[in-house]
């Protein structure tokens, strides 16, 4: 019996991509409006989408996971960041669509150039949070243009076949591997609300949703979420308001001395009844829509718009969450390195021959509930693709003397993982090995890291990049990423990258994930999780922290220079490889076992 996978490889279409565009500037013209915003975004600001929110994708054939169109009546752009510059004109009719870098020019610039004075553009406000909104009046009006907010959306107005929304499952995550019960958490909110001088709280963000009412869904493909929203009051019972209607005995019982369960329909009236008075709630800056905000404002509320006080709560995590987390990383470090195991026995694989394997060894376990998000599977070139998404038409057979970078990860009960490894496929060039080393260098210098409290990670970001600048070289993303537990698996507000600006705290997890791409040849990152830890110092003044790795997987030592690399690097990763070994050895076949020796054999020796 052949099971369900849970990633598929389906070709993003983009050949309607000129009708669909030519169908939505007819929409406009019947509503007598010259442009439209189409971001990639549902109504909580959501990494991933359910399907009837790909309106992104249907538009354009843009499969990335952030990026925003424009759509005026004689030119219409595409706006993405560093990741998908070279994945976006791949996907999209770039006949019709013209592909923007965000580096280059971002879409308010682009719009002062040409929205025309008199000229109206029109949004959602559903798929706007009130910042994003703000930018966007600013553009227009030095324009000397309006914007207009539509009641239906207009991509939806023409998306024949459009899918239904969502309606999964929805389950109380034990307390077990919550490590708190949701009305310990909800008492902790209203404690924060109240020193914030708010009366309530709209959550917006379906991740806070489920972390403060202990709740998992299946709404979205790869994240546990059930969509929706909740209102905490200060003082009143809570109210969820779900999309989904499956709201059986179990989960009532578990939320009935918490909260009132309603259907999403009715969720405005609950906010107009909460907003009476005058309450001021907050509303989260990152997630709570435009709309969000009139509604409150239009009953009589005042919108304070900020930072979702769960949103913090969440990213530090406890006991009971740091204890699944790693296990889940041990049940993950064996699928992933009988797995690499396989992929240097197997020889040249196709891209969606080792997504599959991977799969297949992850769910093995019996444990697996999903991937964490779609595998980035590149051989050759196709690794040069930061978030390359391999389908039936880009999938290719891996060739001697060239790089595999996959990466991957899965959601177990107990937690969240993803890890990238960058793999030789036969013998590698000078080049890759050295840049490959320097990546590595970089890596250990964010793994090694000794910083004080309040340090944030746009102050070690650098550290990742110290030796690939000393070659010229860098890469065009962030050094890592926040992630949750068995939540998602980009979760802030905490990362490491130039614009990390939150300070890292002891229960943190973030990834620790350096790279290297160069375009039509190979691309090169190498991802572990790290843990923030306490790391006292004997004789230190300060109160300092450091990273615990939780990825437990080997790295490829055939492309690594030693030399360059140097003793103290070298000491590190034959640390690191012994406890990978100390760890997974007893639990492997014997095959794969004698694999993992010499994987992980110490790499110092050759320094000598």
């Amino acid at each position: 019996m052949t099971r369900t996978r849970f990633q598929t490889f389906d070709d993003p279409s983009h050949a309607k991509g000129p009708e669909r565009i030519e169908a939505l500037r007819a929409a406009l013209r019947e509503i007598g409006a010259d442009g439209f915003v189409v971001p990639r975004a549902d109504e909580h600001q959501s990494e991933y989408v359910p399907a009837n929110a790909e309106r992104l994708a249907w538009l354009t054939g843009f499969t990335g996971s952030a990026g925003t169109a424009i759509v005026l009546a004689d030119r219409a752009a595409l706006f993405v960041d560093g990741r998908y510059t070279v994945q976006a004109p791949a996907q999209v009719d770039t006949r019709t669509i013209t592909v923007v870098p965000l580096a280059e020019t971002s879409p308010e610039a682009w719009l002062g150039t040409h929205l025309k004075a008199g000229q109206s553009l029109a949004y959602d406000p559903w798929l706007h949070t009130p910042d994003g909104l703000a930018r966007l009046e600013r553009a227009a009006t030095k324009a000397g243009a309006t914007l207009r907010a539509v009641e239906t959306n207009l991509v939806d107005a023409v998306w024949a076949g459009r899918p239904r929304p969502p309606a999964g499952r929805i389950a109380v995550h034990p307390e077990a591997l919550a490590g708190e019960g949701a009305a310990d958490k909800l008492a902790r909110i209203r404690a924060a609300l109240r020193e914030g001088g708010l009366d309530g709280l709209v959550v917006s963000d379906p991740h806070n949703l489920a972390w403060a009412f202990n709740l998992r869904g299946a709404d979205i493909a790869h994240t546990p979420l059930a969509l929706g929203y909740a209102l905490i009051p200060v003082e009143d019972r809570a109210v969820l308001a779900l999309t989904s209607p499956e709201f059986d005995p179990d989960l009532r019982g578990a939320l009935a001395p918490l909260a009132d369960l309603l259907p999403r329909t009715t969720f405005p009236g609950a906010l107009a009844a909460l907003c009476a008075g005058a309450a001021r709630l907050r509303l989260d800056a990152a997630t709570g829509s435009a709309a969000l905000r009139s509604l409150v404002e239009a009953a009589g509320g005042v919108a304070d718009v900020g930072p979702d006080p769960i949103t913090a709560m969440k990213a530090v995590k406890n006991a009971a969450e740091i204890a699944g987390t790693r296990a889940a990383h041990h049940r993950d470090g064996l699928a992933v390195t009988r797995f690499l195991a396989w992929l240097d026995r197997a020889g040249p694989v196709t891209e969606i021959e080792a997504v599959e394997a991977l799969e297949d060894f992850r769910a093995e376990s019996g444990n697996l509930r999903d991937v964490s998000f779609p595998t980035i599977s590149g051989s050759g070139a196709n690794g040069a693709i930061v978030h390359y998404r391999v389908t039936r038409a880009t999938d290719r057979r891996s060739e001697a003397g060239e790089l595999f970078l996959i990466d991957s990860g899965a959601q177990y009960a107990d937690g969240t993982t993803d890890i990238t490894r960058t793999v030789a496929v036969g013998t590698p060039s000078d080049e890759m090995r050295a840049r490959f080393t320097r990546v590595l260098k970089g890596h250990i210098a964010i793994a090694r890291a000794v910083f004080p409290e309040g340090t944030t990670g746009a102050q070690i970001d650098a550290l990742a990049r110290l030796s690939l600048w000393e070659a010229g070289l860098d890469y065009d993303h962030g050094t890592g990423h926040g992630v949750g537990a068995f939540l998602s698996v980009h979760e802030g507000p905490q990362r490491i990258a130039k614009t990390g600006t939150v300070a890292l705290k002891p229960g943190m997890i973030l990834s620790n994930e350096p790279g290297y791409y160069k375009a039509g040849a190979y691309g090169i990152r190498i991802e572990n999780l790290v843990l923030v830890e306490e790391r006292p110092i004997p004789g230190g003044e300060r109160a300092m922290l450091g990273f615990e790795t939780l990825t437990l997987a080997p790295i490829d030592r055939r492309l690594v220079v030693p030399d360059l690399l140097g003793a103290a690097d070298a000491a590190w990763l034959d640390a690191y490889h012994a406890r990978v070994r100390e760890r997974l050895a007893p639990d492997l076949d014997g095959e794969t076992r004698a694999w993992l020796e010499a994987a992980t054999s110490p790499l110092a020796g050759a320094l000598a």
